[in-house]
């Protein structure tokens, strides 16, 4: 079976998607099963690719009338599609699915999800009947993770060191907003950047000796090993530090990621500080005064696996 992965990823959607999908990837590679990655040309993705050896087509996302799809299908012998793009249009299924290959879509809030064999949505915490797509397969034994997590898990006991961590692209600036906070409550942090932050010039000025900048980590897991506390959005981040034993403090950037920070909050693995545009030091300083580490810790490394894929690739096997 030859699968193709198809993703979107620019400074304004995120690099989310494509982080998970990479995250498949890996497992696929462990499994030796063969695909291809067709994404938008964002230079950083391509990057990003480029830099792991993947084989990669860059493609017109909002094409709708050219049937790219069907070409690239019988160029490189498609047997599945996968999309992780969250929006999908029901044009872009149609031509997928007249080539008589099966569909799958992760986290899909668009009309072509509905055409879809297998609709993935882990982090969808709402009334399951609402999403659509023929199968739909909901819940955190869902949830694609980083095997290597399992590596690096531990208890933590006190904040010695906070690492702030806000996306690959950071697309509102949350990162100064948070230094912001962070200097006035005289708290010490390191600052992670990701790959497309874009707000140099404002953080350079914010930035004193109570922070450090680290940036192009080799990998976000084994740096999360050295900290006792995170604080970032909403998306796949915090599952993967919790998981390995790092409470987090969350930020909703995205109305959709509302429900990923209650959902943690209301398993105790993290605490919710609110919308990117509600946050305060007042805020901040409640949430330093009724963190439990250890509990927090214990229920992450309990609560959350990295087996998601594999039962992901379970069900994929029966279509």
């Amino acid at each position: 079976m030859r699968i193709g992965i198809c993703v979107e990823s620019s400074h304004a959607k995120g690099m989310g998607h494509l982080f998970r999908a990479l995250n498949f990837m890996d497992y696929l590679n462990n499994q030796n099963e063969s695909y291809v990655v067709f994404v938008n040309n964002d230079p950083v993705a391509c990057r990003i690719l480029r830099s792991k050896n993947i084989q990669f087509k860059t493609v017109n996302l909002s094409d709708f009338i050219s049937d790219w799809e069907s070409r690239v299908i019988l160029q490189y012998g498609i047997d599945l599609w996968v999309n992780d793009r969250l929006n999908t249009d029901v044009k872009h299924s149609l031509n997928v699915l007249k080539n008589n290959i099966k569909l799958v879509t992760f986290d899909d809030r668009g009309s072509g999800a509905e055409l879809a064999d297998i609709h993935v949505a882990s982090l969808f915490f709402g009334n399951a009947e609402e999403l659509k797509g023929k199968k739909v397969l909901t819940g955190l034994e869902y949830l694609i993770l980083n095997k290597e997590i399992d590596k690096y898990k531990r208890i933590r006991e006190n904040i010695n060191n906070i690492i702030v961590t806000l996306g690959g692209t950071d697309t509102y600036g949350v990162t100064l907003k948070v230094v912001e906070i962070l200097n006035e409550l005289s708290r010490k942090a390191t600052i992670h950047l990701g790959l497309s932050f874009n707000h140099h010039k404002e953080l350079a000025a914010l930035i004193n000796e109570q922070f450090k900048i680290i940036k192009h980590v080799p990998s976000l897991i084994k740096t999360f090993y050295d900290y006792d506390l995170a604080i970032t959005g909403g998306g796949i981040t915090p599952f993967e530090a919790n998981v390995s034993g790092l409470p987090c403090l969350t930020i909703s950037s995205e109305v959709h990621e509302i429900e990923t920070c209650l959902y943690l909050k209301e398993l105790g693995a993290s605490l919710y500080l609110g919308h990117r545009d509600t946050i305060t030091s007042e805020i901040f300083e409640d949430a330093f005064s009724v963190i439990n580490l250890n509990q927090m810790s214990n229920i992450g490394i309990s609560q959350i696996t990295t087996s998601g894929v594999k039962n992901i690739m379970d069900e994929l096997g029966k279509l």
